[in-house]
């Protein structure tokens, strides 16, 4: 693969990251709110209406169900439903080990693994993969065809810019909180900004599923 098919390929990946986290974001809220019985965000990342975990579910789908015939949609929910538990699980203890904290806990559930994912929640990717196979992958599809189009790639690139310096700014204050719940003192100038501008009451209303543990 040359250095331009690379180059769209990171785009494609880009952009199913970019849905896959908006779609999350929709479904968690949507989730969120019918069981809240008021309208409440469930929210990834500081900035937007993002949830990763499933943007790089979306990633995976392609990853993998472009390698392979996605006709028998059995075999597609079985596949995706396992993949999903599997980035479920892992974004989850990677949270906590982290950050010392989760934002989901299916310990209620009947066939739960450690309280990370469930085989309902796995009932739950499996559907989404259809939905990916459905839905996702002929707009892939299309915007390979565009992938030429300089308006494209700009925009592309303003929000590559911006995703990422949401993620670093999350991955960053959501530190800066573990250290302040164990009592460490701000260690730079760093830490006083985001003291000062990303504080406990601003964290938890932005994460506000988020259980320390």
């Amino acid at each position: 693969m040359n250095k331009k098919n690379i180059l769209k390929e990171l785009i494609i990946i880009f952009w199913i990251f970019f849905i896959g986290s908006i779609f999350g974001f929709v479904c968690e809220t949507i989730f969120a709110t019918i069981k809240q019985g008021f309208f409440e965000t469930r929210q990834g990342l500081v900035y937007g209406p993002f949830v990763p975990v499933y943007g790089i579910g979306a990633v995976i789908y392609y990853l993998l169900l472009s390698k392979i015939n996605t006709d028998n949609k059995i075999k597609v929910f079985f596949i995706t439903a396992i993949l999903g538990g599997i980035v479920e699980y892992i974004c989850s203890y990677v949270q906590e080990k982290v950050f010392g904290t989760i934002s989901w806990d299916y310990s209620h559930l009947m066939f739960n693994i450690n309280g990370r994912t469930s085989l309902l929640h796995c009932t739950y990717w499996g559907i989404a993969g259809i939905i990916y196979v459905l839905f996702v992958a002929p707009l892939v599809n299309s915007l390979r065809e565009k992938l030429n189009d300089k308006t494209l790639r700009i925009i592309t690139l303003v929000l590559i810019i911006l995703i990422l310096s949401d993620i670093g700014i999350s991955l960053l204050a959501a530190e800066r909180q573990t250290e302040r719940r164990e009592n460490i003192e701000a260690g730079g100038k760093i830490d006083e900004l985001l003291d000062k501008y990303y504080p406990d009451e601003f964290m938890d209303k932005v994460y506000n599923n988020k259980k320390e543990v």
